[in-house]
């Protein structure tokens, strides 16, 4: 058993958003684990930047870009911030997170809480960013047109974010993912095209709910590379309960996230790449926990991948056994880059 395992037993009899505000902090103090286990094998360019290696940290743990850089300096490849709204908000009545320690996942009802755009921005215009740090917006609960909150925020962070991703996916905003039927996103990518019209250069990407239909997601998918849009992220947490083992919180509202989302999330990654055909990049979340699920997440279609909940379970070491685990990967394939599995489950 790892030290980190010994202590966790310790860690997790604070309060889940209690324990997530002390890692923050300790961030902020300069505690973080140096980075290791680089190399040229794990480097590549997606969406037109450059990534020392494919491992991200999802949206959800620095939602104030208060730690872009630590979280870099940690051995992260990018790092993506968020969710912002244009005004900040409390997000939904605590307790809304929720340890499923038997099945290594989380469920979280949180609502974007943050800072909000104004102050964020200001935040990260001050930090010179040491890594790829993207920023993930979403629109207000109590917002009277959604679509403008998102015009409002591609506006708002184009000079300074690497990229951007629209969240339209969280369950825990009422009617957010009503924005995935076929009008509404038909609204949205006039909204995008607008703004690359108007010179947007940053890349626009868009993350999907794990629980749409095959139908759904081809349309999706299809007005997705017709409207430019630079990538997909899939995916986001689920309201499925299938085959969870905690019984105490398995009837709570919220999202379910960590090994129960990897099959089920790796499918719509999948799907996805044979309905684009490759045409559009995309970033595998949900699940992943090993250098042979990063593995499985690329051969199927993955540019790059993003995690979180298996910081919760395994620590903070993870990051650079995760990078000794995809180098030997590599190296069994018997290929001078990772970008060369990308879709080769498929192809």
């Amino acid at each position: 058993m790892s030290f980190y395992k010994k202590i966790r037993n310790i860690a997790f009899l604070i309060e889940p958003e209690k324990a997530h505000k002390l890692a923050i902090s300790a961030l902020k103090t300069g505690i973080h684990i140096p980075s290791n286990n680089n190399s040229e094998l794990l480097k590549q360019e997606v969406f037109g930047l450059t990534f020392n290696n494919p491992i991200g940290l999802a949206a959800g743990f620095d939602k104030n870009a208060e730690v872009p850089n630590e979280v870099i300096l940690s051995g992260f490849g990018f790092t993506e911030v968020g969710t912002v709204t244009p005004l900040g908000q409390a997000g939904n009545e605590p307790p809304r997170v929720f340890r499923l320690p038997e099945d290594d996942a989380l469920i979280n009802r949180l609502g974007f809480n943050n800072d909000g755009m104004e102050i964020i921005y200001d935040r990260l215009s001050k930090t010179k960013k040491r890594g790829t740090v993207g920023i993930n917006i979403g629109a207000n609960k109590d917002t009277k047109d959604r679509l403008s909150d998102y015009q409002i925020g591609i506006k708002k962070f184009s000079k300074i974010a690497d990229y951007i991703t629209i969240n339209i996916s969280s369950p825990n905003t009422p009617g957010l993912r009503d924005l995935q039927s076929d009008q509404h996103f038909q609204e949205l990518i006039k909204l995008i095209k607008a703004s690359k019209i108007d010179g947007l250069k940053t890349p626009i990407l868009i993350k999907l709910a794990p629980d749409l239909t095959k139908k759904e997601l081809e349309i999706i998918v299809n007005l997705s590379i017709d409207g430019g849009i630079d990538g997909l992220i899939l995916s986001n947490t689920t309201v499925e309960r299938k085959d969870i083992m905690n019984k105490k919180f398995i009837n709570e509202e919220g999202g379910l996230s960590g090994r129960p989302l990897m099959q089920k999330s790796t499918k719509m990654l999948r799907d996805t790449y044979k309905i684009s055909e490759g045409k559009i990049p995309l970033i595998g979340v949900g699940g992943i926990f090993t250098g042979q699920d990063i593995i499985e997440k690329i051969r199927n279609g993955a540019s790059l991948i993003q995690l979180y909940t298996a910081i919760v379970y395994e620590g903070p070491t993870l990051i650079n056994k995760l990078k000794k685990e995809l180098i030997y990967e590599v190296e069994r394939y018997g290929v001078k880059s990772i970008s060369e599995l990308i879709g080769s489950d498929i192809k």
